[in-house]
């Protein structure tokens, strides 16, 4: 396996079990979140939100997985994976998704097939203000 691939599957920032952290957090390779974020995640590698864990702000990364509670946009520059734990309260940008039967997405999601598709999408939710996510209305339904 050469150093590169090997440099893919360590996971250089971790944020554990009943962590909190309040502010922005830039990482350089692949981060994992198993606690509270409350802050932006900027990951120039591969993404993990464990099922326990609670990200109250934008995520970015290259392939993302999440299986817990994001209240904020995703962009996944190349894949997004959500489990069926997952919810995600916010728009959704990537190349490719899969969505496991169970999960709750409350947001626009925007699948780019090519570059200036992404950088189309990319410049649109940029131009969205930032507010604070709100959660779905439960009277409506029932």
């Amino acid at each position: 396996m050469s150093a590169n691939k090997r440099k893919d599957f360590s996971i250089n920032t971790i944020i554990g079990p009943g962590t909190s952290v309040e502010g922005d957090l830039e990482a350089g390779g692949f981060t994992r979140v198993d606690g509270n974020l409350r802050g932006k995640l900027t990951a120039h590698g591969r993404v993990i939100v464990g099922e326990k864990a609670r990200i109250k702000n934008n995520i970015s990364g290259t392939s993302i997985t999440i299986g817990g509670v994001v209240y904020g946009n995703v962009l996944a520059s190349e894949r997004l994976i959500i489990l069926s734990t997952a919810l995600v309260l916010g728009d959704i940008v990537t190349r490719r998704i899969q969505a496991d039967e169970g999960c709750l997405v409350h947001g626009k999601i925007t699948v780019c097939k090519t570059d200036e598709k992404w950088d189309q999408a990319i410049t649109e939710l940029q131009a969205v203000p930032e507010t604070e996510p709100v959660l779905p209305d439960d009277q409506n339904h029932g």
